[in-house]
Order: structure tokens, then sequence, then C-alpha cells
């Protein structure tokens, strides 16, 4: 008994041991910050001097800040790319999934942009949308069209950051739907089809509710990164874009935090962001509730 307990004491401490780590991470570099910056939304500090206690003064100027809507109204639209590049993804899932020749092949192929650098892929997009010379607009003159400069038309480069968003991730959502294709038992399409049922009826009752926990889990996290985009936008359209018109939320929250110095402001918008995702998270995990199924 004596031996046991001692040999249990040894095992509890090497478990907290390995378990330390991670937490002592999360509580440095996560939890900490956070309450940081949760109380420095209701400060004026500039990141160098004191932080004064100014109550509401930052949530109040954040509501009649027309940037901020501005910028938070770019963020959603981009947010128009999560069901293209899920359907896109879905349809290139479903043809990789009949086993035509070279299949490993285009995975791999789809897969590059996913595990590239950010910053270099933005660069990239960023050469093929020029106007003069870019490979978009040549593309576009073997079929007498001539293109405009797609990062400094206000009506363009939204769309232009969201195509580039989408072939970023395409990769990456078409291989999580594959793998979820081919978890789907056949007999129940063998089943549907001695029922009578046609391809596109066994597409709609059985590989869609399939999918749907993949389905969940990519809106969900699509949503979460993409109130979160800076980087493409930071490479690409370094101003902001033409009128402030691709400027997300997060790309206005680093303007102000480290291009004007208003950390208390930038805090209290990064406050507002988190509520936002939350809430939006929220909502998606209620209506998946909702819709939940059982297979027995």
């Amino acid at each position: 008994m004596k031996t046991t307990s001692k040999l249990y004491r040894t095992e509890q401490r090497y478990a907290y041991l390995f378990i330390a780590a991670p937490v002592l991470g999360f509580l440095i570099f996560a939890l900490v910050p956070l309450l940081y910056s949760i109380y420095g939304a209701f400060t004026d500090w500039n990141g160098l001097g004191q932080m004064n206690f100014i109550g509401l003064e930052n949530f109040k100027n954040l509501f009649q800040d027309e940037y901020f809507y501005k910028s938070m109204y770019n963020t959603i639209f981009m947010m128009l790319g999560i069901p293209i590049g899920i359907v896109l993804a879905l349809l290139l899932a479903l043809a990789l999934n009949r086993g035509i020749p070279g299949t490993n092949t285009f995975r791999v192929l789809y897969y590059i942009p996913v595990i590239s650098s950010l910053a270099a892929i933005s660069i990239l997009w960023q050469w093929a949308y020029n106007g003069d010379y870019g490979l978009v607009n040549q593309f576009l003159d073997l079929f007498g069209i001539k293109g405009p400069n797609w990062l400094q038309n206000t009506g363009t480069v939204k769309p232009a950051l969201i195509i580039m968003a989408v072939w970023k991730g395409l990769g990456y959502t078409m291989l999580l739907y594959l793998a979820a294709l081919q978890s789907v038992p056949k007999s129940f399409y063998e089943a549907a089809k001695l029922d009578g049922a046609n391809a596109l009826k066994s597409f709609w009752y059985i590989t869609l509710p399939m999918v749907k926990p993949v389905t969940f889990f990519i809106i969900v996290t699509n949503i979460i990164g993409g109130a979160q985009i800076f980087t493409e936008i930071n490479v690409m359209t370094p101003t902001g874009g033409p009128e402030y018109s691709s400027a997300s939320v997060v790309f206005y929250i680093w303007q102000k935090a480290f291009g004007n110095f208003q950390l208390g402001y930038a805090s209290a918008m990064a406050l507002v962001l988190g509520l936002f995702i939350f809430i939006v998270t929220l909502i998606q995990f209620k209506i998946n509730e909702k819709n939940s199924f059982d297979l027995d």
C-alpha cells in the first residue's frame, strides 16, 4: 500500500510537470494579456505612458467612428468568400472522391497554397492584380477584356481579396470534405439506389447530412479567421485601399494601436470584435444543435 501510494504521488508530480508548460503558456500569453487589454479598453493608454482610467469614453468614440463601421462592413463583406469556398471545396472533394487518375497529385497541388507563406502569397497576388502588367489582366486581354487596376479601385478591391482568400483556403477545406466523404458508409448509397434514389437525391439526403459536422467546423473556424483578416490587407493594400474600402477591423485596430499609439482605443475595438466573434460563434452552435441528427 505504501509503495502504491508513493508511485501514485510520483506519477502525479510528473503529470503536473507535463501540464505546467501549456497552462503557464496560456496564463502568460493569453489570459494575462486578455485581462490587461480589457482594462486597457477603459483607459487612454498610449502604450508608453501611464494608463489613466476614462470609463466608457473609448466606447462612446468607437460607436461614433465612421471608420470603425466601414472596416466592420469590409470585414463582413469579405466573409462572402466563406460560402463560395465551401461550395467549390465540396465540388472538388466530390470529384476527387470518385477515384479518378492522379487524385494524389491534385491533392498536393490544391494543398500547396495552404502551407505557403501568407505574406509571400499576398505579394504574388499583388503582382497578379497589377493594372498594367498583372497576370490577371493579361489573361483577360486574351478575350479582349480590359481589366481594371484591381487593388486601386473601390469596386474591385474587396472581390479581389475574396478571390485570393478562397484560393488560399480551398485545399484545406477540400481535404476536410474528402476525409468526410470517404467515411460515409457505401451501404447508405447502395440502399438508396435500391429504393430508386438518383444521384441528386443521394447527394441531398445522404452526402450533405453526413458531412454536416465538417461543414459546421469549417463555417465556425472560417468566421473566426475571417473576422481577424489582416496580413493580406496589410501587404496588398497597406493604406487600407482606396477610400479605406479594403481595411478590416483588425487592420484598423493595428493602425490605431501602432500607427497612432492609441492602444486604449484599439483595445476597446478589440473587445467589441471579440464579443462579435463570440456571439456569432454561439449562434452557430445553437443552430447546429437544433439541426443535429442521430444515426440510430
